[in-house]
């Protein structure tokens, strides 16, 4: 009888719900193996298949984050898979994004999802989330100069706590045969605006944070300017087009039915968070 732990490969390991998902699954009885490009337990890269092979070595669950910053990958994704099936992962969860089935064609988040429904031989659990409260905290949607900036029209979005969304992987990847072929859409407990969330940190950080709507066409291209990949305009205008239309994420309850306990409200975050929004911290 084989008695040795499970083996949890977690790609996009050293990330923000990868490195809280290894610490979750190490302290239940999963052996968690990190990857990604650097200072994690193995090398990965998608754009290295060099690396894969080695990376699934005695893996029988795996924690699915597809390429960053861009929008066709779903070839390199079924390579992998192929190669995971082979190699006897018998799970997958996947990170995917509120409202996959709404995504423009051009992008491969369904496709991905499509891709993994399709197999017989690997169940998998889906976890489409909302924006991310760390958004704010890092380079992604950071205070600068006090003011936080980007379109919105005052629609609402559900931010979701990263540590949240690795609390469900972490209950997915224990115990995968209770959530095989689920989806999940994790949320936070409250739709707010840009606004709201301005004030939050504001008012937990003891520094004025204002926020400036600003025209969608007009924030995507200053993201251009900043080095992010042309192709990825297509996410950017979706995403935050959603929000405009009054069609942003809204509470679902699915991290409190995965997990048993309330998902993470945006103070409750933003005081824990409080640190990164100091005049100290930058």
């Amino acid at each position: 009888m084989n008695n040795e732990a499970p083996i949890a490969l977690i790609l996009g390991g050293t990330g923000r719900t990868g490195s809280l998902l290894a610490d979750a699954l190490a302290q239940r009885g999963i052996i968690p193996r990190t990857a990604a490009r650097s200072e994690a337990d193995v090398r990965f890269d998608w754009d290295a298949p060099a690396t894969h092979q080695a990376a699934l070595d005695g893996v029988d669950r795996l924690y699915l984050v597809t390429p960053t910053a861009r929008i066709s990958y779903a070839g390199q994704v079924r390579a992998f898979l192929d190669l995971a099936e082979a190699a006897s992962v018998r799970h997958v969860t996947y990170l995917s994004v509120y409202n996959a089935d709404q995504a423009p064609t051009e992008v491969d988040i369904a496709a991905v999802e499509a891709d993994l429904a399709s197999r017989h031989g690997i169940t998998h659990s889906v976890l489409r989330t909302s924006w991310v409260m760390q958004n704010f905290a890092d380079d992604h949607l950071p205070v600068i100069d006090g003011v936080i900036m980007v379109p919105s029209a005052g629609g609402r979005e559900a931010f979701v706590d990263a540590a949240d969304i690795a609390a469900v992987a972490a209950q997915t990847l224990l115990d995968p045969e209770t959530h095989a072929g689920a989806t999940y859409s994790l949320t936070g407990p409250q739709a707010l605006t840009f606004q709201e969330v301005a004030d939050i940190i504001a008012a937990v950080s003891g520094r004025p944070v204002a926020y400036h709507d600003i025209d969608q066409e007009t924030w995507i291209n200053g993201a251009l300017a900043a080095g992010v990949p042309a192709d990825y305009a297509v996410m950017m205008r979706w995403l935050t087009g959603s929000v405009i239309a009054g069609n942003g994420a809204t509470p679902t309850g699915d991290i409190e039915k995965v997990t048993d306990r309330p998902a993470t409200t945006f103070r409750a975050f933003a005081e824990r968070t409080a640190h990164a929004w100091t005049p100290e911290a930058k």
